[in-house]
């Protein structure tokens, strides 16, 4: 992989974590900053992310609307080297290449996380979604053991360190975060917390349960296209600066929060 590309996998055994909404968002928010971005869908079923973005071209076509819209692949074939055959290109012409997997064990979302930089591990606000990273005492709610997945992503981690010394940084996104404090919210911050410090990875807050992020769909545009959306109300803005915090929880390279929100 060239040096300049950063690769990002979005991965998530579990479906309805809004690991796609994630990873396209965030492919749109590198682009409208002015980063080269490519992405890589390996969805090769639901195609979510690349369906998303040919809305958005097709919006263009059709509007003739200015929307920075990044360069996108879907995964053609189902073998390491027919993976390697797109991804290889795409890090070469890329400071950044996004990937999206599929919502269930995949043995390219297998090979794609073990070549990451940054790993996006979105979950919803409970404790099923918890269970995919942790197991936890029915009565304690402490974490008793990492979970198979966790287990395999640590052990991804130590291949890639001990094979050219970079660490993955393996990011925990908490989607769908309830407005208002609860019991429960607070016991899988802190289940989560525990865990973080036992397996290495980060936590950081993703993106509320908004129907916004799901009715621009259809025209592929996003909150940082907010000369398309029309009538703009306190939603709209809280959800735009909540994508804008996600994005710069991430911690990716040469990513000067004060320089970049303002594109943003």
């Amino acid at each position: 992989m060239a040096a300049s590309a950063h690769l990002i996998v979005f991965a998530n055994e579990k479906g309805g974590t809004g690991k796609s909404t994630t990873a396209v968002h965030t492919a749109v928010a590198l682009a409208v900053a002015g980063r080269s971005v490519s992405v890589l869908d390996l969805d090769t079923r639901q195609k979510t992310v690349a369906r998303y973005l040919e809305n958005r071209t097709e919006t263009v076509k059709r509007t003739g609307a200015q929307l920075v819209t990044p360069h996108f692949q879907v995964l053609r074939g189902d073998s390491a080297q027919a993976f390697e055959d797109q991804f290889g290109p795409l890090s070469e012409t890329s400071e950044f290449v996004l990937i999206d997997t599929p919502g269930r064990d995949d043995a390219m979302a297998r090979l794609a996380a073990s070549k990451a930089d940054t790993l996006v591990t979105p979950m919803n606000d409970s404790f099923i979604d918890l269970d995919l990273i942790g197991q936890v005492d029915p009565e304690t709610y402490r974490i008793r053991r990492p979970s198979f997945y966790a287990e395999m992503i640590w052990d991804a981690r130590k291949a890639r360190a001990k094979a050219d010394g970079v660490t993955v940084d393996w990011v925990v996104l908490r989607n769908r975060l309830q407005q208002l404090e609860a019991r429960n919210m607070r016991r899988v911050g802190a289940a989560l917390d525990e865990l973080s410090r036992r397996i290495g990875f980060r936590v950081i807050p993703g993106l509320s349960e908004r129907v916004i992020y799901r009715e621009f769909f259809p025209k592929g545009i996003t909150l940082l296209d907010i000369g398309q959306i029309g009538e703009v109300g306190l939603s709209h803005v809280a959800a735009r600066q909540e994508l804008r915090e996600m994005v710069s929880g991430l911690g990716l390279p040469d990513w000067s929060p004060q320089k970049q929100m303002v594109q943003l």
